[in-house]
């Protein structure tokens, strides 16, 4: 059985925010902010090594109850971007900024087999080879209608079971406002973020001998949806989490990952990137009238070829 420290006692919501900005300040992460920013992506990667050699308790906190951390840490990356480009920052969702957890991870690096309820609400890193994925559909995160009596506008924010950030308020759009008037949806108004399901299985090789594989899923948001396709060995970290569910009467529950960074551990042919001196090359070699004859020669020489000839 995995044995795991406790975690210390919670902070505040403030008391974290200041951490996290002083961890940036400290550990020397702005620079990575900057180019975030100046690349117009939304992901900060947060080395969970530099967050120990910072804070230990900090680091472990974030590790063992991500749930109270991560959505501070998220808030606290926005109000640094907004300081830095306040336009980039109101482009787009009020929830687009993510924090990606890399590093070691110790106890927490696991197959599908080692998910234990041990692990349950934790940060962990699962490996093993995607067998699906479910196809890229958009989950609606604020809606707004319009009231025709009023005149006024009425917005809802949305959360499911997997959401960090509060209770789960269902998928229903609002058809009446408190007195009962009616409310027109506006569709090119509400917000949509994009959602994907991965299965994760076991490595074949890593499965104990005789046992089938185990598999997890894995839930995919935002920016790292089709980042990953069927045959890829890769890494997935991300808080393990378990669903409820009303008719569920056994005290047994669905378990899955909500993922936050993906790294593939799969080469794929053909995604080496050829520079300005490796494309003159190879427009120099097409020119030669001998250049079938060079390309044979260069791939199997033969032993009696001038070129390999002792001088």
């Amino acid at each position: 059985a995995i044995q795991l420290r406790s975690p210390p006692a919670a902070m505040s919501l403030a008391q974290q925010k200041r951490d996290f900005m002083d961890f940036v300040d400290q550990m020397g992460y702005m620079p990575s902010i900057r180019s975030m920013v100046s690349k117009e992506e939304r992901r900060l990667l947060l080395n969970v090594d530099d967050l120990r050699s910072f804070n230990r308790d900090l680091a472990l906190a974030l590790m063992r109850s991500p749930a109270e951390y991560l959505p501070a840490f998220e808030e606290a990356l926005r109000e640094i971007v907004t300081n830095h480009d306040p336009s980039f920052a109101k482009q787009g969702a009020a929830n687009e900024f993510r924090i990606g957890v890399v590093g070691s991870f110790g106890a927490h690096h696991v197959s599908p087999r080692q998910l234990g309820s041990a692990l349950l609400n934790s940060v962990v890193r699962v490996e093993g080879i995607v067998t699906k994925c479910s196809l890229v559909r958009p989950k609606v995160v604020m809606s707004k209608h319009w009231c025709p009596t009023t005149k006024q506008f009425t917005t809802k924010q949305y959360r499911d079971l997997t959401s960090l950030t509060g209770a789960a308020t269902g998928s229903a759009y609002p058809t009446k406002d408190s007195d009962g008037n009616l409310l027109e949806t506006e569709y090119g108004l509400c917000e949509y973020m994009d959602c994907q399901t991965v299965h994760l299985q076991e490595m074949p090789e890593r499965a104990p001998p005789g046992q089938l594989p185990r598999s997890v899923e894995v839930i995919l948001e935002a920016d790292l949806v089709d980042s990953t396709k069927p045959g890829d060995r890769l890494h997935i970290t991300g808080i393990h989490r378990a669903l409820p569910s009303k008719a569920n009467q056994s005290g047994t529950f669905k378990t899955l990952v909500l993922g936050n960074h993906v790294r593939l551990l799969t080469k794929h042919l053909g995604s080496a990137q050829f520079t300005e001196e490796d494309v003159r090359h190879i427009k120099e070699v097409s020119r030669r009238p001998d250049a079938l004859p060079l390309l044979a020669e260069s791939v199997a020489p033969s032993p009696s070829s001038p070129s390999r000839s002792r001088p």
